[in-house]
């Protein structure tokens, strides 16, 4: 039931709102400088075991541990490390089956002593997979049982009542980038790995989507011979509606560009058009760009020219097709 207005507690003053936020990001960002400079060799050894680990690295974690963990898992698996989040308490009904041989845990917990969680730790023993602990429970049931203990203790909670997790999920959640970034680093992982598993992404877009993804081909890039009327030259850019026209030798390869601009400026500075060939009006040299090119690159080339059309050329520079602007907008490559 709605608590009527006067029931409700009085709104805190904004500078009593503003220190209480500024106290907690304070508290956290300590937090994390505290665990940077706790850093050594336990964490060398936890991405060592990464790195040789021939499964997934299975990520665990009760509570507000499993959510960062979840995060976690999917950091992992977008930055080339093989990762899944396995609810503790869902392993203990069967899910346990999804850790296999070659596998490694790695475990989310505050205290150490999350009943779901170290129920769990006899059995991995047995089976022989390794287990990487994130923890602030140095002397805990998990870290006993951990082949790698990283600590992730903190000094207190942001919460004022050093109760909610806070400072220790941001630690746990940071420490777990950590671990991303170096094994990203030790993998030698570029910016097209990262783009396969992100194709949905505008970064998977520019970084997979090619220039023959996008082009006009065939019969639908508007070209004309050197000898061409203009009236020839204005039909064939109206009729394939891309505001440029290549005009091309008898073996296909572009000698110039006329485009809506070209047109523009010409009747502004009063040009007599009437009985002039498409070599007569041209802007020779025309851009160009080879088709397995990425798309980026035409569209870095199209805001460095200030133009609108880009060529698309074989290796013997016949013209195979014009990227436009709005294939490139259309694509979401810009």
């Amino acid at each position: 039931m709605p608590h009527a207005a006067d029931d409700l507690p009085p709104m805190p003053a904004a500078e009593q709102v503003l220190r209480q936020a500024r106290q907690t990001l304070a508290a956290e960002a300590q937090a994390l400088q505290d665990m940077s400079e706790r850093l050594g060799q336990a964490f060398v050894l936890a991405v060592q075991r990464m790195l040789d680990t021939t499964g997934r690295v299975v990520v665990m974690g009760m509570g507000k541990s499993g959510h960062v963990g979840r995060k976690i898992a999917a950091t992992l698996a977008s930055t080339g490390t093989p990762a899944f989040f396995v609810h503790p308490a869902e392993a203990s009904h069967g899910d346990l089956g999804m850790v296999t041989q070659g596998d490694l845990v790695l475990a989310l917990s505050n205290s150490g002593e999350s009943s779901e969680l170290t129920v769990l730790l006899p059995v991995l023993r047995r089976q022989g997979v390794p287990l990487v602990a994130l923890t602030g429970g140095l002397q805990s049931t998990l870290a006993r049982h951990a082949d790698v203990v990283l600590d992730c203790s903190v000094a207190r909670e942001a919460c004022p009542l050093n109760l909610a997790p806070t400072a220790s999920t941001t630690a746990q959640l940071a420490m777990g980038d950590a671990l991303a970034v170096a094994l990203l680093d030790a993998r030698g992982f570029r910016p097209e790995d990262f783009a396969r598993s992100h194709p949905g992404g505008a970064l998977g877009r520019r970084l997979l989507t090619h220039v023959r993804d996008v082009m006009r081909a065939g019969s639908d890039v508007p070209r004309v011979p050197p000898q061409a009327s203009f009236s020839e030259l204005m039909r064939e850019m109206s009729a394939k509606g891309l505001g440029a026209a290549a005009i091309v030798d008898e073996d296909g390869r572009p000698l110039g560009i006329f485009t809506d601009g070209d047109l523009r400026r010409r009747i502004e500075a009063g040009a007599e058009l009437r009985g002039v060939l498409a070599r007569d009006v041209m802007h020779p040299h025309p851009r160009t760009i080879a088709a397995d090119a990425l798309a980026a690159e035409a569209a870095q080339a199209m805001e460095r020219h200030a133009i609108t059309s880009v060529l698309v050329t074989e290796a013997d520079g016949t013209l195979v097709g014009l990227v436009h602007i709005g294939d490139l907008m259309r694509a979401k490559v810009i």
